[in-house]
């Protein structure tokens, strides 16, 4: 039987946030990861990278990246975030649905974790998915302007070396399977090998860090409904709500909008779950509100152009599920393709092309015809007005449905392009109720001894939809805060033991 201060369950943002910080002030930790070595980094190792926080003005920015030159800084254009912006953002886009305690605790700590996050390797960069050049200067926007450099790739190696030179040990292939409690709280924890032995070890600090049950399709049937059976998974294939049935049977109240997810369009020819040989966030398809989205009949079934993609992405996935065949296509035509993202171009994306109209409709499959008949409809409701995609530029259509809001455009320059696109599913919304110690609450609104929650794990912060990077700020703050109160509760308990 082995024994240590703090067990992690997973290996992922969230994790080793957990395990250094628990590490940083003298606990021994061990890391349980279900998947083998070659497939650790959870959720956050597919991530683009983009992590929201409160930087303030363009000083946060260069605190956090110091080799931005006072040359390079007049080139940008960079909006205030304040922990107001956040905060507001988050509560507008969750339908003033999520945890104000919750969320507070992820705003107010951001940057501070933003800097934490740098004394532990990790290196950040301008996030050039989020600005536009105008007349030469790069103007940011939608509070999403850094990103991990090499994206998640490698913030997880990045976090992954910081463990190691910490000495946290980690076990690989070892799916954690039961809690143990005593009168006083947790105890232990059991896990299994490949070969399914099991086996115990014993500590009174565990952190739960391994996500929620978007990669298990009787749990995504049950909580989401059937339409999710097929739904791409586009992380680890590991998230199968291990830990939320090993919290609630120690007693751990559930949380968090179960029936909501963060979902995503992506390519329509993706791999059915995360591809560990190929990370970063490679499918994904976030131009579309520089072009429209149809289904396969020829109709568009969103505003494309009602937010920043960053306040739309993760609830637009889930209407495209709800089309024929759960398949949809994005189209541009030639004044806009230049400005998609890098992900287009990729030797994985699925392209159409095409001349003329009728041409791109055959090719998509859809009637010639009611294709033709639907782009003139649009054009003829596109006002006129400055396009500004660098801001919501209020550049509209006019009796139509549904409208495009902003960045409408004709559609009328040969060539036209078509992706055609499906639901990925990234994270479910559901996880257990936590407070701002991280620590796992029970039906009566009362700590769990010894046992923490975080990441997607925490339930109550997202509803509906998401600001985007902010799950992953979420994993780095709750992941740390986690990490040094279980840390703190093992020496603790330690040492009123040894008073008796």
């Amino acid at each position: 039987m082995e024994k240590y201060d703090v067990v992690v369950v997973g290996a992922g943002n969230a994790a080793l946030s957990a395990a250094i910080s628990a590490r940083e002030i003298g606990s021994k930790v061990l890391v349980l990861e279900k998947g083998p070595k070659s497939k650790r980094g959870g959720n956050s190792f597919f991530t683009d990278g983009a992590i929201r926080f409160a930087y303030g003005d363009i000083n946060g920015i260069q605190t956090v990246i110091p080799e931005l030159t006072e040359r390079k800084i007049k080139t940008i254009s960079m909006p205030i975030y304040e922990n107001q912006d956040f905060y507001n953002d988050i509560m507008r886009v969750t339908k003033n649905q999520s945890n104000p305690d919750l969320v507070n605790h992820l705003v107010n700590n951001s940057f501070e974790t933003i800097l934490w996050m740098k004394e532990q390797g990790v290196e950040f960069e301008l996030n050039e998915n989020q600005c536009f050049e105008r007349n030469g200067v790069l103007k940011f926007w939608g509070g999403l302007p850094i990103r991990t450099k090499r994206k998640g790739i490698g913030l997880i190696e990045a976090l992954l070396k910081k463990a190691e030179e910490q000495s946290i040990d980690f076990k690989y292939e070892a799916r954690a399977v039961e809690l143990e409690k005593s009168s006083d709280g947790i105890s232990g924890i059991y896990y299994k090998d490949v070969n399914k032995k099991r086996y115990f070890i014993e500590t009174s600090s565990v952190v739960l860090a391994c996500g929620s049950f978007e990669a298990s399709k009787e749990d995504r049937i049950k909580f989401l409904g059937k339409e999710w059976a097929n739904a791409i998974v586009r992380g680890t294939e590991f998230n199968t709500g291990d830990g939320i049935r090993m919290a609630v049977a120690v007693g751990a109240q559930k949380a968090g909008h179960y029936s909501g997810c963060h979902a995503h369009t992506t390519d329509y020819n993706a791999p059915k779950v995360g591809d560990f040989s190929k990370p970063g966030d490679i499918y994904k398809k976030s131009s579309y509100p520089l072009g429209l989205i149809i289904n396969n009949k020829g109709e568009r079934f969103v505003d494309e152009g009602a937010d920043f993609r960053n306040y739309t992405y993760a609830k637009y996935g889930k209407e495209t599920l709800k089309q024929p065949e759960q398949k949809a296509f994005q189209i541009y035509d030639s004044q806009v393709i230049s400005m998609l993202r890098k992900e287009y171009e990729l030797d994985e994306a699925t392209k159409i092309s095409a001349k003329t109209l009728e041409e791109l409709a055959d090719k998509m499959g859809i009637n010639p015809s009611r294709f033709k008949e639907m782009i003139d409809e649009y054009n003829a409701s596109v006002q006129d007005g400055d396009y500004n995609p660098s801001i919501k530029d209020g550049k509209s259509t006019k009796n139509i449905t549904p409208p495009k809001s902003n960045w409408a455009l004709k559609f009328e320059k040969a060539p036209f392009y078509a992706f055609p696109v499906t639901c990925g599913i990234t994270f479910s919304f559901g996880g257990v109720a936590t407070n701002t110690n991280g620590e796992v609450l029970d039906s009566n609104g009362e700590a769990i001894s010894g046992l923490y929650a975080v990441g997607e794990m925490v339930g109550g912060l997202f509803y509906h939809n998401y600001p985007g990077g902010s799950g992953l700020m979420s994993g780095s703050v709750f992941g740390r805060t986690a990490g040094t109160s279980a840390a703190k509760y093992t020496q603790n308990k330690s040492v009123n033991f040894m008073k008796y």
